[in-house]
């Protein structure tokens, strides 16, 4: 795991799980508990986190297909991955683990 946080596609990587991981809490956790159970709470936290997620993860796909030059088609499959149930762990077995290797991150001097 520790590996992950040395590039940006690593860092992107789990993004994308945790993304992924609030959108089907949301859909297979608290939308049962809003509509079946009358209980709407659960579902306004979660929401909050899986909208906050979602954005950094849209921001963070942007800047991955600059710096390691994306082609179009890749960056739109994995934009439509985080909409998608299970889209970013799919994601990650054919788009974010066959990109191209990325450097660590250098520290400055």
């Amino acid at each position: 795991m520790f590996s992950l946080l040395q590039t940006k596609l690593g860092r992107f990587r789990i993004l994308a799980f945790l993304e992924g991981l609030s959108f089907l809490t949301i859909l297979f956790i608290t939308m049962p508990l809003k509509y079946i159970y009358k209980n709407p709470e659960p579902n306004k936290i979660v929401g909050l986190v899986h909208g906050l997620l979602f954005l950094l993860y849209l921001v963070e796909l942007f800047q991955i297909k600059v710096e390691l030059e994306w082609k179009t088609k890749k960056t739109l499959l994995a934009a439509l991955a985080s909409v998608v149930p299970f889209g970013t762990f799919i994601a990650e077995k054919y788009l974010y683990l066959k990109s191209d290797a990325e450097e660590p991150v250098e520290t400055k001097k």
